[in-house]
């Protein structure tokens, strides 16, 4: 990287964190009722630090902000950030820029594992909070195999845009079963409708610290295997030459993806093109290194989401438009233009 190269960069993370720290204040500050930043740090300092209010607060405005809001865009900000690293492992393992957990139905996959743990009713006392997470996890991760197996037994090479479209199948079939169980189980029908077009509405800081801990450990595990991912980019041949042993590397990269999906849709529901949108915005600005490409799109993703949340809660208040068609309508002719500037080279 040449010194001009290096301060571009510099100077576009400086950039990309100051729009994101703007992104949160905003979307903390602005709802149905309006906090200025000096009330929202007051409150802040207060819930954290025992600093007394100003006069100009009261009880609603703190319920509001600390039990309601900030849990809320903190949550779709995590949201976004694990499903953009997601797609991140996802293009690379693959090889692939139109490959994301939603693409490969992932995201559909999970969902059916959350929906069953929701309607039967399953717990299991000493996972807690964990259960559906892992439920998740497990059932994404299984539709990772199914979709590679399956795409394997077409084209062996993964070639074109064969993984893509066995992903889009399975992904409609998986969804069709998520219906199908809507319609058996009425009494969870509204909740699975609307959980399937993605929401963050009534999210608490318990579901903040536990997707934090995940996006933080696997940040962690990417970070340590960005040469890696850079290495397999260029094929699994190239990647064995230079001594790197790919297939237990994109395994690893595999379930790190699924863990995040399966959180993430826990969480939030199916929302769709966040995974695929941030990490192209992101190469576009700093280049495919993985190095700078994981935390860039941390951060870009989060911003994302949390714009995206911020939209759905504001632009027909006191109603709410559900995150994943706001998602959609920007991400589904961003999928065409990828798609149809790909075919063209």
């Amino acid at each position: 990287m040449t010194h001009s190269n290096k301060r571009y960069n510099i100077l576009n993370i400086i950039l990309s964190i100051a729009i994101s720290i703007v992104v949160l204040i905003l979307c903390i500050a602005i709802g149905s009722i309006d906090i200025s930043p000096s009330q929202g740090l007051n409150i802040i300092f207060n819930r954290l630090l025992g600093v007394e209010l100003a006069s100009d607060i009261n009880a609603t405005m703190v319920t509001i902000l600390w039990n309601i809001r900030i849990p809320r865009v903190l949550v779709s900000f995590l949201v976004g950030a694990s499903l953009s690293v997601s797609g991140v492992i996802m293009q690379a393992v693959l090889r692939n820029p139109l490959a994301s957990s939603y693409t490969l139905g992932v995201s559909s996959g999970a969902s059916v594992g959350v929906a069953i743990i929701m309607v039967f009713g399953i717990s299991v006392e000493w996972l807690g909070h964990f259960l559906m997470p892992i439920a998740g996890f497990v059932c994404g991760f299984v539709t990772v195999l199914i979709v590679m197996a399956m795409s394997m037994a077409m084209d062996r090479t993964l070639k074109n845009q064969t993984v893509i479209l066995v992903g889009m199948v399975l992904s409609l079939f998986l969804n069709a079963i998520i219906t199908l169980i809507a319609s058996f189980f009425r009494d969870y029908s509204t909740r699975i409708y609307s959980w399937q077009m993605g929401s963050f509405g009534g999210r608490n800081w318990t579901h903040v610290v536990i997707i934090f801990v995940v996006l933080l450990i696997s940040a962690i595990i990417l970070m340590a295997l960005s040469r890696e991912m850079d290495i397999i980019t260029f094929g699994e041949e190239q990647g064995t030459a230079i001594g790197v042993n790919v297939r237990r590397c994109r395994f690893i990269l595999l379930v790190i993806a699924s863990i995040l999906t399966g959180v993430s849709v826990c969480f939030s529901g199916i929302i769709g093109f966040i995974d695929l949108i941030a990490p192209h915005v992101v190469r576009r600005i700093f280049g495919p290194g993985h190095k700078l490409l994981i935390p860039m799109s941390i951060l870009y993703g989060g911003s994302f989401m949390a714009i995206a949340d911020f939209l759905s809660r504001t632009l027909i208040s006191p109603r709410e438009i559900a995150v994943g068609a706001v998602t959609a309508i920007i991400g589904a002719p961003f999928f065409g233009y990828v798609y149809m500037k790909r075919r063209a080279r």
